[in-house]
């Protein structure tokens, strides 16, 4: 069942090969599977021209996913990377990017990335019905992908979740079920229904073709930069699975030899002080997880206290010359602020979380200011209003008399 160029899965830690099938864990030693390709072959058809003569989405790239035929997402993928001008001259940054998935399609997250070649592998297995775990952002995703390719879906999110994204989830018929319990009771949930029931958790009996949806985040970035990969990357983590990605899309790239560079990106690690068990491990300066029990941030998507992916997430900082950090509820507001006074782009809690954990790497001297740095902010901040909304986050606005005298009373220039 594999594709041209994908032809099965391979174990992360002892390389024990599979078939492709609906399984995340090696059996042997429980670590996640990844997708292994035929680089010879991808080679002989993957040009710098071939590429170029595509649309401009994430499909471009369809030899390097596990599927080249999509059948939702038709569409997504294809972000803008902006030159930060503005963000840089405020920071001492000249050479400063941001990778905005606020606007991918269909559902404004980086999410319709990994969905879209899961919902491809889900229909390619069999399954009717698709679902998932969710903090939000993969929930709407899901819900609006299977909607595209005919399927159903049975969402599971924590009870807490932001109004905002529950409705976008609803609204695409998706069969929406919350959870009285964190992130990780969710998950635990859904691995059990992925051992009983025929259905494609996309983030678990899935989860090995899901993830490498995000290396397309990395493809446009080098592609973008004139084919080189960045000095530094800046993200934030949930998982962990997004982070690695990016290092695998530059190495596939220096593989096929389609970079200018060799990538030697240093990648930074970004979390909310109330759910940080990858940075704290980064500190500490160890690759042991210790799952946080009570996840406490405004930071709702990234708010995974048991990330399946933490350890590699872990040493990639440290090995790379990277590191990482972790922000409290004020700091990811300002820095939800920063981006928006200084680029005009609106980025949800996550991307917040991004800011301002660059800001606080980059005023400690950590990142080196003459080097390219791209933020990967990976959703749009229409879905996390709330934290915005409380009392004195911002400014009330003045109410006045149509009259110019009122306006002039303002004193505004």
């Amino acid at each position: 069942m594999s594709t041209a160029t994908a032809v099965g899965l391979r174990c992360r830690e002892c390389g024990t090969e599979y078939a492709d099938n609906p399984i995340n864990v090696c059996e042997m030693d429980f670590a996640p599977l990844e997708v292994v390709y035929d680089y010879d072959a991808v080679k002989k058809v993957l040009t710098r021209e071939q590429i170029t003569k595509r649309a401009f989405n994430m499909w471009r790239y369809r030899e390097l996913l596990p599927e080249q035929e999509p059948v939702s997402g038709f569409n997504t993928g294809g972000t803008p990377l902006y030159h930060a001008k503005n963000l840089g001259k405020r920071l001492g940054f000249p050479n400063l990017y941001v990778k905005f998935d606020g606007v991918c399609v269909p559902t404004l997250s980086f999410k319709d990335r990994v969905v879209a070649v899961s919902i491809a592998r889900a229909r390619r297995f069999g399954f009717e019905t698709v679902g998932c775990a969710s903090t939000g952002n993969l929930a709407n995703s899901v819900a609006a992908q299977a909607a595209q390719a005919g399927l159903k879906s049975v969402i599971l999110i924590p009870k807490s979740l932001e109004r905002a994204k529950v409705v976008n989830t609803q609204v695409y018929g998706a069969t929406l079920i919350k959870i009285d319990g964190h992130y990780d009771d969710v998950n635990r949930l859904c691995a059990e229904i992925a051992n009983d029931a025929k259905i494609g958790i996309v983030n678990v009996n899935l989860r090995a073709y899901y993830a490498e949806g995000s290396k397309s985040m990395g493809f446009e970035v080098a592609e973008q930069l004139g084919w080189r990969a960045p000095d530094n990357v800046v993200v934030c983590m949930a998982g962990g699975s997004l982070i690695n990605k990016l290092n695998k899309a530059f190495n596939e790239f220096a593989k096929l030899g389609l970079l200018e560079n060799e990538p030697k990106c240093k990648f930074w690690g970004a979390q909310a002080t109330g759910c940080n068990p990858i940075t704290a491990a980064i500190k500490a300066g160890t690759d042991l997880i210790k799952p946080v029990k009570e996840p406490n941030t405004i930071a709702r998507s990234i708010a995974i206290g048991n990330p399946a992916d933490g350890y590699f997430a872990s040493r990639l900082c440290q090995d790379s010359g990277g590191g990482g950090d972790d922000v409290s509820d004020e700091e990811i507001i300002a820095g939800m602020r920063l981006l928006a006074e200084t680029e005009g782009l609106f980025t949800e809690t996550a991307g917040g979380v991004t800011v301002a954990t660059f800001k606080k790497l980059a005023e400690a001297g950590k990142i080196n200011k003459d080097e390219t740095t791209v933020l990967c902010i990976t959703g749009q901040g229409l879905k996390t209003m709330d934290a915005l909304m409380e009392p004195g986050v911002l400014p009330d606005a003045p109410v006045i008399k149509p009259t110019l005298g009122a306006f002039k009373d303002l004193k505004i220039a």
